[in-house]
Parts: C-alpha cells; structure tokens; sequence
C-alpha cells in the first residue's frame, strides 16, 4: 500500500477521493456493526446474571476509569509514534476484551466482577484510540474538508446504528447477548487490521514525553474556549450517561418490554444520529463552537420523557430529536476542535478533553446507582436533564464560545 506522509492531499479533491479516507472510513463502518448491539448486550448480561442498577453502575464506572487514567498517555503517544498503529493496538485489544467477554456469558461463567474486567480492558483500548483517531483525520484530509469529511465518517456509521439496536434486542431476546458480544469482538479484530494498513507516519517528537505533557497542558489551559467546554463537558456527559446509559435499561425493564423496547429506542437515537449526520453534509454553520453547545439541550428530553413514564412513542421521538442534536453537536465541535488546535498538539489535546468530560462519568454512574436506592428513577433522571441543560446555559456565557468559527478559503 502506499505510504500516507504528512503531506496533505489537493484541497480540490474530496475526502472520499483519498485512499487512506476510505480505508478508515471502512474500518470505522466494520466496528460501527459491532459496537452498535454491544452497549445493549452488555446491560442484558449484567442484567441476566442477576445484577440490577447498582451493579449496571459499578460495570459501566469499571469501563471508564481506565479511560480517565490513561487517556494522558494515550495523547501523548498520539503525537509521537505512528497513529496507524495505535488504532491496530487499540482494536486488537478491544478485539480480545470483548472475545473473552462473550465466552463467559455463553459459558454461563459471568459474574460482576468478569464483565467489569473485560470492560476495563476495553476501557484501556478507547483510551489509547481516541487521540490517535482526532490526529489521524487530520493528519489525511485537509482543514476546509474536516467538517466533512467528519460527517462522512458519522454517516455509514449512524447508519448501522439504526438497525444494530434493534437488531441487537431481539438477538439479545432470543438467544442472549453472548452472539452479540462476540460479533462486536470479530468487527474489532477486522478494523484493526485495515487500520495498520493505513502506515500513517509518526509525528515528530523532539521533547522528552514529560515535556510534551507539560507543554500540552499549558496549551489546552490558554485556549478558554477549549477548558470551559470540557468544563461543562464533565457534568453533560456524566448526567447524560448515567440517565440514558444506566437508568434507560432498567426503566425499559421495569415500565416497558424490556430488552425488546430499549432496543427500539436505542434504534431511535441511532436514526436521529443518522438524520444529524445528513443535516452536517449539507449545513456547514459558520459559529462551530455555539452550535456544538445549543445543540447538547435537547438531550433533557429523553430523559425527560423516561422519568415521567410517557408512552413509548413519545420517548422515541424525544430520543429521535437528540439524537439529531447531538450528531450536529460531534460534527460541529470535532471540526471546531481539528481546525483550532495545531496538527502536533491534537493527541494531547484531544487527550486533556477527553479526560476532562469523562472525569465524573465513574462518579456519576455509582451517584446514580446509589441515589435509585433511595430515590425512585424518575427524581433521578429529571435530575439528570437539569444538570444537561444548566451545563450547556452556563457554557454559552462564554465569549470565547462565539470566536471559535469555521476556517473558510
């Protein structure tokens, strides 16, 4: 294959045009059909083996403090060595993860604690993706083709997500969540191999990583825009998390069908992602950063609607229209993010965010699991939409939130 440099393709030339492009892009399509079912596999395995809220909220915390923990390492190492390799590493360990983990759901060997082993490895893997990933689309498509090329990458993915989650939930009905597991574990080890193939050439490293580290973070703390958006990132993301991803399944189990309408809904939100996606491919708004927050309020809705209890439709369609919303928010704030931050600095960058907007997500999940045993669901999750909606008010108090625009030639 031929070998990606540093130096960027014509600006004339669309993303799709480039061989490396298409290549992630495939890649990313591959996992997208795997990861789409595995959040709802992974709820029902918990679920089957007798675990309720608060062992849902120790399994998901269990996957993301070694995000938090090594996401650092993980930016510094994105602008350092070979991206291309870092996402084949990071896939194939997701790969093995998730392997092991459908073996002893299918083995009726799972407990507790093994699904929150294999979700920490799997944890360890996103940590070390991430980075790569952000440095990876720049480092192949020019700045004024990010946005996008970032909505192409969404769209097949957004795509097999309408589909994969009910699909998922009648797999998971019928015949359990191991098979669903176990797909997820193959699509991981099959992007991992078209991804070494992109042989990205590694950054220029010139500092020890202690340095890179320091000078990161002086980096990401002057750009006010940047820290106050991972700010209110930290208590968004946590909120938003801890209702749809904890209490979602367990309201789906207790007031609805179970796995078969949690599936429905989480098809809803994967076909508001979907519609999103088109509406980034042909919008290309001029203030990234203040869409990228206003369009993080309408995922209260969901929220919402579960809370009161409201019929199935309703939360389908609240669940639809965040889905729309948060799609256009990822679209804009990741083209925001490649165009303001210099190619050399986006691993740690991208690191520093990161960290920062999953920081509280372990707490909240455990808050949220203890606070279902002493409040009933509904409290909870209307609380969750209030801290949704007051992160993203105080957010756009920010001036600097309206001078983070789209570059244009």
């Amino acid at each position: 294959m031929e070998k990606v440099t540093a130096e960027l393709p014509s600006r004339r030339a669309a993303p799709l045009r480039t061989a490396a492009f298409r290549r992630y892009m495939t890649a990313s399509l591959i996992s997208a059909t795997g990861s789409a079912m595995a959040p709802l596999a992974l709820a029902y395995s918990v679920i089957d083996q007798g675990g309720g809220t608060r062992a849902l909220g120790v399994v998901l915390a269990t996957n993301t403090v070694p995000i938090v923990v090594f996401l650092l390492v993980g930016g510094v190492l994105a602008d350092r060595v070979s991206r291309s390799r870092l996402l084949f590493l990071g896939n194939l360990l997701a790969a093995t993860a998730q392997g092991a983990l459908a073996a002893t759901v299918a083995t009726g060997h799972a407990t507790t604690a093994s699904i929150a082993v294999c979700g920490f490895v799997s944890g360890t893997a996103v940590a070390f993706t991430v980075p790569a990933a952000h440095g990876a689309v720049a480092q192949i498509v020019p700045a004024d083709q990010l946005q996008q090329a970032n909505a192409l990458l969404r769209l097949p993915d957004n795509a097999v997500k309408v589909l994969g989650p009910a699909l998922g939930g009648v797999v998971v009905a019928v015949s359990g969540p191991a098979w669903a597991l176990a797909w997820d574990a193959l699509t991981f080890a099959v992007a991992a191999v078209l991804l070494l193939g992109l042989r990205l050439d590694a950054p220029v490293a010139v500092a020890s990583a202690l340095s890179d580290l320091r000078k990161g973070w002086a980096g990401f703390w002057s750009r006010t825009w940047l820290w106050t958006y991972t700010a209110a990132g930290t208590v968004l993301v946590a909120a938003w998390l801890a209702g749809f991803q904890l209490l979602g399944p367990v309201v789906a189990a207790e007031r609805y069908a179970g796995a078969r309408d949690w599936g429905l809904v989480q098809g809803a939100f994967a076909a508001g992602l979907l519609a999103g996606t088109v509406v980034c491919l042909r919008w290309r708004p001029y203030r990234l950063l203040a869409v990228a927050v206003v369009a993080c309020l309408p995922l209260a809705g969901p929220l919402l609607a579960l809370g009161y209890g409201l019929p199935l439709p309703w939360v389908l369609l609240a669940t639809l229209l965040a889905g729309i919303a948060l799609d256009v928010s990822v679209v804009a704030w990741t083209s925001a993010f490649q165009q303001h931050v210099p190619k050399g600095e986006l691993g740690r960058m991208s690191a520093f965010n990161g960290v920062g907007e999953r920081l509280a997500i372990p707490l909240g999940y455990l808050l949220t699991a203890l606070a279902a045993g002493v409040w009933d669901n509904r409290t909870v999750l209307v609380a969750c939409a209030a801290l949704v909606v007051a992160a993203a008010v105080l957010n756009l108090c920010v001036r600097d939130v309206y001078r983070i625009n789209a570059l244009r030639n």
